[in-house]
């Protein structure tokens, strides 16, 4: 007959453990902290943009006080920060970005929780009918003693996370300014091809009547055609720009059904009086990009792994246990137990090896990132000053010309010193300089949108630094 064996309570030592497990698992951090996980998206977001960008409470529909405001901005002419607004509402891209910042701020709390501590029960019966029984409580002494060297890499690859989710939310802005800047040309362009092509049927219906009486020859009769089907053309491939410029815009602002009955003003913004002046243009742009941001992290995270993997060289798989045995004849034994993997065939250099040659190609590519987003900066400045000269000269120069060129023969054809074709001709190629004004107006915004985005950063991560910051993780843990 086998002896009733009763449960006795853990040995004392561990009760402290216990208690610090418990309290340890009450002090980490909200695995659902969403400010905290938003916090350095919303900071850059607010300087760049004016903006705040704000989750969902499900993934339906935003909330009710964004769904009252998105109909607030739809309700006028959709202006460049009311596009900006609404995508930061409505796009779902974004609410991905935010989802998955979620996810990191869950894997840094799970992060600072403590191991949970194991028990063992295990029953022995010999052949004499001898029964022994053992429990044991085990924790893994080697996360312990790592827990702040990989809190301390979660942080810094949530950090990274939410770098990348700013660019991405910021090239999100960058886009949403660029189509809207295209549908509102396309549409003032779409209203001078209109003009045109009323000015080309007014001269080909002249010259259709004259011919018929008489008055005019045919080839001057078949240049008005010619010209009024080119005006036709035109004015087609205007509507075609204005609807692709306007469905673009829909998917930058994320909108659909019934939100897409909105309008836009009827032309771009006037140009500044003066362009801006950016002397640091260079010193700035590196300490505000985004993605010089980012390899700096990633290479700190390298740095930081190597000394992780230093320090897991030979402590691999490292725990401690207590065991306690009852036999059947009433014996009792306590036992304590460390268990170690002895670093015989894998010293561990490979690992170190390893480490330093990605942090090594990580310092070179956080150079590389440096030297290209100065150029860049330089890049985009260059050309937003060249819009500006080209745009001012078309408005404050040519248009004001042709403007006197049309008043004179206006004045000359009320003096019957040209015909009524000179005076269309003049009148075609006025609209035609206002249409040039109209491009540099909108290539000048093109170019002040291109050079917001340069002093902040590509839109994503190179696929070199993404996969560098990829692989950091596994040449810190190789030792866990």
């Amino acid at each position: 007959m086998t002896p009733r064996t009763v449960r006795r309570p853990l040995p004392r030592p561990w009760m402290p453990l216990l208690a610090a497990l418990a309290l340890s698992g009450c002090a980490a951090l909200p695995a659902r902290d969403t400010d905290a996980a938003l916090a350095p998206l919303q900071r850059p977001l607010q300087a760049h943009a004016g903006q705040t960008l704000t989750l969902w409470p499900d993934a339906t529909a935003p909330s009710d006080v964004l769904a009252q405001r998105s109909a607030a901005l739809r309700q006028q002419p959709l202006t460049l920060a009311a596009a900006v607004e609404l995508a930061l509402i409505h796009h779902r891209g974004l609410q991905v970005t935010l989802a998955e910042l979620q996810v990191g701020q869950a894997e840094l709390a799970q992060a600072t929780r403590w191991p949970n501590p194991g028990i063992s029960f295990m029953r022995t019966r010999s052949g004499g009918g001898e029964v022994e029984l053992e429990r044991g409580l085990h924790v893994n002494l080697g996360r312990l003693l790592l827990m702040p060297l990989a809190r301390e890499l979660e942080q810094q690859r949530q950090t990274q996370a939410q770098a990348e989710a700013t660019q991405r939310v910021l090239g999100q802005v960058a886009e949403v300014r660029r189509r809207w800047i295209d549908a509102v040309a396309a549409r003032e362009a779409l209203v001078y091809q209109q003009q045109v092509l009323q000015a080309a049927q007014a001269s080909a219906e002249l010259a259709r009547r004259m011919a018929a009486a008489g008055n005019f020859n045919k080839l001057r009769l078949a240049q008005e055609q010619a010209f009024e089907a080119e005006a036709a053309l035109n004015l087609a491939r205007a509507e075609r720009e204005r609807d692709g410029s306007r469905e673009r815009l829909n998917r930058a602002l994320g909108l659909w059904g019934d939100a897409l009955a909105y309008t836009l003003p009827e032309r771009l913004p006037d140009l500044p009086t003066q362009p801006l002046d950016l002397p640091d243009l260079e010193a700035s742009a590196i300490v505000q990009r985004l993605d010089v941001q980012a390899a700096k992290l990633a290479s700190e995270r390298l740095a930081r792994s190597l000394g992780l993997t230093r320090s897991t060289r030979f402590v691999n798989v490292l725990e401690l246990g207590v065991q306690r045995s009852t036999a059947s004849d009433g014996d009792r034994s306590r036992a304590w137990e460390i268990g170690l993997e002895l670093p015989i065939f894998d010293s561990g250099d490979a690992r170190i090896a390893r480490a330093e040659a990605l942090h090594t190609a990580s310092l070179h590519r956080t150079a590389d990132v440096a030297i290209n987003a100065r150029s860049e900066v330089r890049e985009a400045y260059g050309a937003y000053r060249h819009a500006w000269d080209i745009a001012r000269h078309t408005q404050a120069v040519l248009v004001p010309i042709r403007q006197r060129i049309g008043d004179e023969n206006l004045l000359r054809y009320n003096g019957m010193l040209i015909g009524v074709f000179e005076l269309l001709a003049e009148a075609r190629a006025q609209i035609a300089s206002v249409a040039t004004a109209i491009d540099a107006r909108r290539d000048f915004w093109r170019a002040e949108a291109e050079l917001q985005q340069a002093q902040i950063g590509p839109a994503q991560l190179s696929s070199s630094t993404a996969s560098s910051a990829s692989r950091a993780a596994p040449a810190g843990g190789g030792g866990h």
